[in-house]
């Protein structure tokens, strides 16, 4: 019988049972990486975005390195939101049910901190959570984070976003010196290299190029719109689509509020998932899309890197993200694994601009506009621009010619200026067009 291809790891066999029963046929480009490298207690950095199989990455090794026998944390790993936290949670509760006699215990914010102090009188080997209540247990001597030998740090930008890195510098500073550290990010922004620099030392880094296997598995399109069309050209989309699940991205809370309101007035039903619900009404919102209660999910940007949801097939991006990284984060919630998925992009005039930028990053649109119900193939949004552009240029070159025939100013001299510059910008593509065809000829 062939070998697991996850064997050549050297995990336990406990934990290569676990990976036969979630149908790993292969391990992906960051865990071919990471897993021997964590094994070998080693510090990292690992750049790479959502939907890679990154939680497995250092889940598996670390769960392979704990010593059941010691009572003690050995590995902690902290994420930005409760909602991260509880995935991870949930990936290292399916791993100790092969792995027996190993405590994982979930601390985060929201919950009663006075029940975490008790059942933290039987300190977990594993520690996940978010970095507030981490230390609000760990200042105390409640929870004995400072015994752990590896501290995990997953989305580390979002840690910056949310200004939590200094809750995270105040774990990584009760580790003894001898402790490693990965840190996992989608992006390494200035703001985090202070901390890089002062906790790893000689790290390796590992850099995931993942974003071309998932255009591969997204179709993009591009759909004008302007001002308050934008929430009727919604309403078309949502007729035309039948998604298993789809998640439409907002810039703003009081956009998404105001989505949210208009589609449920037309009697569309709507989750909503954004920074402004408090602790039980994310957890209740959660809870109701993965049990598929919606159809749909209106979401802030938080949302995009925040949590994750099974099963999306389409994202709908209501605005163009101001923040352009924001727009691989949230296209990356669907065409995961195996799984097609769509991402369509609403788009403004005033947001062109940041269209023509995300194409800069390698994404290649299908420019279509709803009609007849369908989605019909349309221009390039930015033809017309660059129409003009040779227009503009065409006319640079030939308004000295114009001037050269106007010597003298006389009154009415701006509309003859005009005409004649027209004409002979109409000369100029008829002599271009004959040039051509002759061209054509020859060939």
């Amino acid at each position: 019988m062939a070998n697991h291809p996850f064997e050549s790891f050297n995990l336990e066999p406990s934990l290569i049972e676990a990976v036969k029963d979630l149908n790993f046929n292969q391990p992906t480009e960051i865990q071919q990486r990471v897993i021997p490298k964590i094994i070998k207690e080693l510090s990292l950095i690992g750049q790479s975005q959502t939907g890679t199989g990154k939680s497995h990455a250092f889940l598996l090794p670390l769960m392979h390195m704990i010593d059941p026998d010691i009572k003690e944390p050995q590995a902690v790993v902290v994420a930005p939101t409760r909602e991260l936290a509880q995935q991870l949670f949930d990936v290292a509760s399916h791993l100790v049910e092969y792995k027996k006699d190993v405590s994982v215990k979930l601390f985060i914010g929201g919950t009663d901190i006075v029940r975490d102090r008790q059942r933290v009188k039987n300190q977990p080997q594993l520690v996940i959570g978010t970095p507030t209540r981490i230390n609000d247990l760990a200042k105390n001597g409640d929870l004995h984070v400072h015994l752990a030998s590896y501290l995990v740090i997953d989305e580390a930008d979002l840690m910056i976003d949310l200004g939590l890195i200094n809750e995270v510098d105040l774990i990584a500073t009760r580790l003894e010196d001898s402790a490693h550290i990965a840190v996992f990010s989608a992006t390494i922004p200035k703001s985090l290299h202070p901390f890089l620099n002062k906790y790893l030392e000689n790290p390796e880094f590992i850099e995931i190029e993942n974003t071309t296997q998932n255009k591969k598995n997204i179709e993009f399109y591009l759909i004008p719109t302007k001002g308050t069309v934008k929430v009727e050209k919604t309403l078309k989309l949502i007729d035309i689509l039948n998604p298993y699940l789809c998640i439409i991205f907002c810039n703003s809370r009081d956009n998404a509020d105001e989505l949210a309101k208009q589609l449920n007035e037309s009697g569309i039903k709507v989750g909503m998932i954004h920074g402004g619900l408090t602790p039980r009404e994310r957890k209740q919102q959660m809870k109701r899309i993965r049990n598929l209660e919606f159809q749909f999910v209106i979401a802030s940007d938080l949302a995009s890197r925040g949590i994750d949801i099974e099963g999306v097939s389409h994202v709908i991006n209501f605005d163009v993200p101001n923040d352009i990284d924001f727009f691989t984060h949230r296209v990356g919630r669907t065409g995961r694994g195996q799984y097609k998925g769509v991402a369509i992009t609403l788009y403004s005039p005033e947001e062109e601009e940041n269209v023509s930028l995300i194409e800069q990053r390698g994404y290649k649109f299908e420019n279509v506009d709803i009609k007849n119900g369908e989605l019909k193939a349309i221009n390039a949004h930015n033809k017309r621009q660059t129409r003009k552009k040779k227009d503009d240029h065409l006319t640079n070159q030939l308004k000295h010619k114009v001037k050269r025939n106007n010597k003298k100013v006389k009154p009415g001299y701006k509309k003859k200026f005009k005409r004649n510059l027209e004409e002979l910008k109409q000369k100029e593509r008829k002599q271009y067009s004959k040039q051509q065809r002759r061209k054509n000829r020859k060939g």
